[in-house]
């Protein structure tokens, strides 16, 4: 149960941005633009991102609805998703996107954990400075969208990445400028 009085039925940050849809819009401006703008990164590699800093936060919703996105427009590979979850260093993506995450996953516990080391290692494997930029700053946002969606105790159904019922709204999802 929610600690504030949100709508009933809906899950994650959802509730809340239905609660104050001023403070939504500006939200999911900034997502849409990181997320879904033009980008040297594919739609699935950034939601990937947003995908493993929820995990790393362990915020059920964030975690299973944009690893569900990063699956579908990663050609719906879920496993590829569950292991950059469970040790990204391991996983079948690229050097570049790995050195990446790291950067996220640095971000995720205080952005002094940056080091010039881990830029300088991204961009030695190709990442740009767009790329490192908004890395740091999706990992800053779904810092905050989690703690957001975990410090008004919303609800998130436990999933495995995300049920049938979900999955065929998964491209409207993925293009959507409304959430």
């Amino acid at each position: 149960m929610a600690h504030i009085s949100l709508p009933d039925g809906i899950p994650g940050i959802r509730g809340p941005m239905m609660f104050r849809p001023e403070t939504a819009k500006p939200l999911n401006e900034l997502v849409d633009v990181l997320l879904r703008g033009p980008h040297p990164l594919s739609p699935g590699e950034r939601e990937l991102i947003g995908a493993f800093v929820s995990s790393e936060n362990d915020c059920t919703y964030c975690q299973t609805i944009h690893g569900a996105i990063a699956a579908h427009h990663l050609g719906g590979d879920e496993e590829l998703v569950r292991s950059v979850k469970r040790d990204f260093q391991h996983a079948a993506i690229s050097d570049k996107l790995k050195a990446l995450l790291a950067i996220a996953g640095k971000v995720q516990l205080g952005g002094k954990h940056v080091t010039s080391e881990d830029v300088d290692q991204a961009r030695q494997l190709g990442a740009t400075d767009l790329e490192i930029h908004d890395t740091v700053l999706i990992a800053a946002v779904f810092c905050m969208c989690n703690r957001y969606v975990d410090g008004l105790a919303t609800w998130a159904r436990k999933i495995r990445i995300f049920t049938d019922n979900v999955r065929p709204k998964l491209p409207l999802m993925a293009t959507s400028q409304a959430r």
